[in-house]
C-alpha cells in the first residue's frame, strides 16, 4: 500500500502533464495544421499529411501518447481499489476519458482514415475525392480527442488539489 503512496503523484503528475501535451499536439491539428493542408493543392496536401503520419510513428510522440494511457490504466486501478481516497474519481474518470476518448478514437477514428489516405496516389482523382472526405472526418475525430485530453489533463490537475 505504501508503494502506492509513494507512486500516486508521481503518476497523476506524468497523467496530468502527458494528457495536456497530447492535448496540445491535437489542438494545434485541429486549429491550423489541418486547415493549412486544406489550402494547400490536393496532391500537395494529401502527400505532406502521408508524410506526417509516417513520421509521427517515433519514439518521442509514442511515450507522450501511449505514457498517459499506461498511467491512466494504473489509475483506474488504483482508483477502483482506492475509492475512498480523495481524488480518485478525478482520476477514473480522467483515466477513462484519456483512454476512451484520446486512444480509442485515435484507433477506431483516425488510424481508419489515415491508412486510406497512405494506399491513395496523391494526384489522382480517388486521392483528390478521399482528400475532401478526409480533412473534415479526420479533423471532427481530431476535435474529439483533443476535448479528451484536455479534460483528462484538467481532471488530473484538480485531483491534485484535494
Amino acid at each position: 500500500m505504501m508503494i502506492v503512496q509513494n507512486w500516486r503523484l508521481p503518476l497523476i503528475l506524468f497523467a496530468a502533464i502527458g494528457s495536456a501535451l497530447t492535448a496540445g499536439i491535437f489542438f494545434a491539428f485541429s486549429t491550423f495544421v489541418m486547415q493549412a493542408l486544406g489550402q494547400q493543392p490536393n496532391p500537395s496536401g494529401i502527400a505532406t499529411m502521408q508524410a506526417i503520419n509516417i513520421t509521427v510513428i517515433n519514439p518521442w510522440f509514442m511515450v507522450a501518447f501511449f505514457g498517459p494511457a499506461v498511467a491512466c490504466l494504473i489509475l483506474t486501478v488504483i482508483a477502483l481499489r482506492q475509492w475512498e481516497q480523495p481524488g480518485s474519481v478525478y482520476w477514473l474518470v480522467g483515466s477513462l476519458l484519456y483512454l476512451v476518448g484520446t486512444i480509442g478514437v485515435t484507433v477506431a477514428g483516425n488510424i481508419p482514415l489515415n491508412d486510406a489516405l497512405a494506399i491513395v496516389v496523391p494526384g489522382s482523382t480517388d486521392g483528390a475525392t478521399l482528400w475532401v472526405r478526409y480533412l473534415t472526418d479526420w479533423t471532427v475525430w481530431n476535435h474529439v480527442r483533443t476535448v479528451a485530453a484536455f479534460l483528462s489533463a484538467t481532471l488530473f490537475t484538480l485531483s491534485l488539489c484535494l
